[in-house]
């Protein structure tokens, strides 16, 4: 199954990772405009500032629900018919927000359409790792992170602008796009071998576990990521200086994710790792200390961006090395579920953090929790 292309070329070269960079892009396209427009769709329904929210939270605690049946899942139907249901249960319902806007029936159809995140990410980790050589496979990963990252660049703030100038329909619209997926399933079930299906694994296997340790290092940063993306807004109301601070982050984090899948693979994830912590630790610094500077905080949130871009490609590398082949499934179910977790409790963590010691000083402790990480990376990436 490994052509030479496969073993010399692009990775952009591969077909399977063109059809993969499609389904990505149009599935986070869905996810990352219905994040930011759902919450205001809610407001305009009349559920409360603090209970908009809720839409977010059912998606991802449904979402990390997901994750963790879906190994055992695909082994016992198959990739193909899996990830169809996937595409299928995050796009097809997305018109259905536009029945109603009371939170209760926002907040079902986002159940619905959360399992169907949780199957693409667990199975887009998969098919990306899986579509190339082992050598390959940092590369494959970090263009993989690309095609998700980018999306969410513009569709972010993109779903927020609609939502608040009343265009919901077309919101709906484009949270749809992923039922255009179908269109490649099949060149990506081609890219992924019959015994790699067959034995994907269970939430509490071996693999699981192999991945359970750099899946918590992932875990951590993620947290420090979901706090500085809900508070720096609130800590910098004037809204430029947020805003381009939170731009310069999804970029650096994006390139680094991307870049770094390129680095890991010619010099092993044990040289990368522990300078992404430090890089992602450096930036949460910079933000604590330098709230009052413009230039400081869009500083601060890009080395940050780049530490947490690295971070998360050469996890998800050693998570799969742990697993082993016959657990690339499980292990990505692990890796998903950390991050999504981190991202689903980060808002609530900080949100403590910063009623009690203010933001600076909240940044202050992140940056400390994510230094504390640098004895498990280094154990991780041993082997």
């Amino acid at each position: 199954m490994v052509t030479g292309e496969q073993q010399t070329g692009s990775v952009w070269r591969v077909p399977a990772i063109r059809a993969l960079v499609a389904a990505t892009a149009l599935g986070f396209t869905s996810f990352a405009v219905t994040l930011s427009a759902l919450p205001v769709q809610a407001a305009a329904g009349g559920a409360s500032l603090s209970a908009a929210g809720l839409v977010t939270t059912v998606f991802l605690v449904v979402t990390v629900a997901t994750q963790a049946a879906v190994p055992r899942v695909v082994a016992r139907w198959g990739l193909g018919p899996v990830l169809a249901g996937g595409l299928l249960a995050l796009g097809a319902p997305a018109p259905l927000y536009l029945v109603d806007d009371s939170l209760g029936w926002l907040c079902a159809v986002s159940g619905v359409r959360g399992a169907g995140f949780g199957v693409l990410t667990v199975l887009g980790s998969t098919i990306a790792a899986r579509a190339v050589p082992v050598e390959r496979r940092g590369e494959a990963l970090g263009v993989y992170g690309l095609a998700l990252g980018l999306p969410t660049l513009a569709a972010t703030p993109g779903g927020a602008a609609l939502a608040l100038g009343g265009h919901v329909e077309v919101v709906a619209l484009l949270a749809a796009a992923p039922v255009l997926g179908l269109l490649v399933v099949p060149a990506l079930v081609r890219a992924v071998p019959v015994e790699v299906t067959a034995a994907s694994g269970t939430p509490s296997g071996p693999a699981a576990r192999a991945a359970a340790a750099p899946s918590a290092v992932l875990f951590v940063v993620t947290l420090a990521s979901a706090g500085l993306v809900t508070f720096l807004p609130l800590a910098r109301p004037d809204g430029s200086v947020a805003t381009l601070a939170l731009l310069a982050f999804g970029v650096l984090a994006a390139l680094a994710r991307w870049g770094g899948g390129v680095l890991v693979d010619r010099v092993g994830a044990r040289v990368l790792l522990v300078p992404a912590l430090l890089v992602a630790a450096a930036g949460l610094v910079l933000l604590g200390v330098g709230l009052g500077s413009d230039a400081v905080v869009v500083l601060g949130a890009a080395v940050f961006g780049a530490g947490y871009g690295g971070t998360q490609n050469t996890t998800l590398v050693v998570a799969m090395a742990r697993a082993g082949d016959r657990g690339t499934t499980a292990a990505s179910a692990v890796w998903n579920a950390s991050f999504d977790a981190g991202t689903g409790l980060g808002a609530l963590v900080v949100g403590l953090l910063t009623a009690t010691l203010g933001p600076g000083w909240s940044y202050a402790v992140l940056a400390v929790a994510v230094a504390a990480m640098l004895p498990a990376a280094v154990r991780v990436t041993r082997r």
